[in-house]
């Protein structure tokens, strides 16, 4: 094994390595305020750094046995380089966000960013795994750190909630995702994901089977796919809302990345196999998301329904069995991730005159009088979210619904587009209420610029601007999908 080579190709993983035991020492002999802040700014430009490297290996087009790394459990191909920097996007914005919200409650401290960057180091070995062990230590990285952030306000009964709920229900999931990889284990005799999709071809075997059902449902909670989403609405509602803004753009793309690998890679021999299982995940996702949001009060809520929604649609591409559907659903995660960040961003901007977040959506009522440029970028947010054009957001529903008719499921689509509609209701109800509603004067506190800022950056990502992007989005993920069929499919 040539060690220089191994160590090049994971450059990100390591500086995030250092990154996070160096800003843990300074995290433990710094105190105050201003060390939690430079702490926060360190770590932000770290992340920032591993996604520019993974940047250059997307454009780079990084492909074949060259991206292999420490004897095969490692792969620094264009689709791993394609997530981390949706990753790296994610969590550099919901981190800057982060010190404000908490100085309300005089509860950030330096742990903080540092938990962060090892979530996101943990994200990174998800996406470039090859092999079942690499996933399960990147996985249970991040999940661990997780757990933590959603805990992270000690002195906040929801909060403390929400981090034990996450805790115990992702431990279960966990151990179910295990137990399916031992059985894997068993009937292929491999943990590597070629090897084990050449071990498959064939008819599977019973217990084979078992193991594909068992992995695919630990996946799915890490998606938060319906029927296993039931901590999604519970654990973004609690967690301190930097932490939900972080929860449902980053580990979201290092999760749907993962899945489709261990889809299209460990079992691309028996499509027909678990096929059935992602239709039945994506439809019941689709239509639990759109029916769920419609009675919400809080906008944290009707957001972790909308995650679970747009979960739905990007599991229609990879339903379609098909490279381009693969793609389609790399494209739909691209524009997701602003779309969200955005949304969270726009949640962390209301709040009253004290500085206390305004999270029921009839207190935004008749926002658009005050507050004019928020509501508009919010709405722009909501109408993307819906799929309604000219916003970007509606180009990532075209091409899933394009993939899945052109690989022949007409019906997949035609439910897909009529439960798109539905959730439209509640994505428009809140435009009708910030904009046709009395004013309720209650979001009347000012944010400061790094939220502006990167709103604005979300705003003009899922503008009709962002379509001059998708030539270069399709290129980009093209070749991500490039990069895994080599390898299995």
């Amino acid at each position: 094994m040539d060690w220089s080579h191994s160590f090049r190709l994971a450059a990100p993983e390591e500086l995030l390595t250092i990154a996070s035991l160096v800003l843990l020492i300074m995290s433990a002999w710094m105190r105050g305020k201003g060390a939690a802040r430079l702490v926060t700014w360190l770590a932000a430009g770290a992340i920032a750094v591993a996604g520019g490297i993974s940047a250059i290996d997307l454009c780079a087009g990084a492909s074949g046995p060259g991206t292999l790394a420490f004897s095969g459990l490692f792969a620094a191909n264009a689709l791993a380089a394609f997530a981390k920097v949706l990753i790296a996007f994610a969590a550099v914005a919901t981190l800057l966000v982060a010190p404000q919200y908490f100085s309300r409650y005089a509860a950030y401290r330096a742990e903080y960013p540092v938990l962060v960057v090892l979530a996101v180091l943990g994200m990174g070995l998800m996406v470039s795994a090859t092999n079942f062990m690499t996933l399960y230590i990147g996985l249970e990285l991040n999940s661990l750190a997780s757990y933590v952030l959603a805990a992270f306000l000690k002195n906040d009964d929801r909060s403390a909630e929400a981090g034990l709920k996450y805790f115990v229900l992702g431990s279960l999931a966990s151990g179910m995702l295990l137990f399916g990889i031992s059985l894997v284990y068993g009937f292929t005799g491999a943990i590597d994901f070629v090897a084990v999709g050449q071990a498959l071809t064939g008819t599977m075997p019973t217990g084979a089977v078992f193991g594909l059902v068992f992995v695919l449902v630990g996946l799915a909670f890490k998606i938060s796919a319906a029927p296993f989403h039931m901590w999604t609405p519970d654990v973004y509602e609690g967690a301190p809302t930097p932490v939900t803004a972080f929860f449902a753009s980053a580990p979201k793309v290092a999760a749907m990345v993962l899945t489709m690998i261990v889809a299209l890679q460990a079992f691309g021999t028996q499509i027909e196999a678990w096929r059935p299982i992602v239709i039945f995940a994506a439809l019941t996702s689709i239509i639990w998301g759109a029916v769920g949001a419609i009675g919400q009060t809080s906008i944290k809520r009707l957001l972790a329904y909308s995650s679970i929604n747009n979960v739905g649609f990007m599991l229609i591409g990879l339903a379609a069995g098909t490279a381009q559907g693969a793609s389609a659903m790399l494209v739909y995660l691209a524009i997701y991730v602003p779309m969200t960040v955005g949304g969270f961003i726009t949640v962390l901007m209301l709040k009253d005159e004290k500085g206390n977040p305004v999270d029921d959506i009839r207190d935004i009522a008749g926002l658009s009088r005050h507050r004019k440029v928020l509501a508009a970028c919010l709405m722009m947010v909501m109408f993307s979210l819906a799929g309604i054009p000219p916003l970007f957001g509606f180009w990532g529903k075209f091409v899933v619904f394009q993939a899945a008719v052109q690989a022949g499921f007409f019906s997949l689509a035609a439910v897909g587009i009529a439960a798109s509609v539905i959730g439209a209701f509640y994505y428009i109800k809140v435009v009708k209420i910030m904009y046709f509603d009395e004013p309720a004067m209650k979001a009347t506190g000012k944010s400061d610029w790094i939220h502006q800022a990167i709103l604005a950056v979300c705003a003009l990502a899922i503008s009709p601007l962002g379509y001059l992007a998708s030539k270069a989005l399709a290129e980009w993920s093209g070749a991500a999908i490039a990069s895994l069929l080599p390898m299995g499919v």
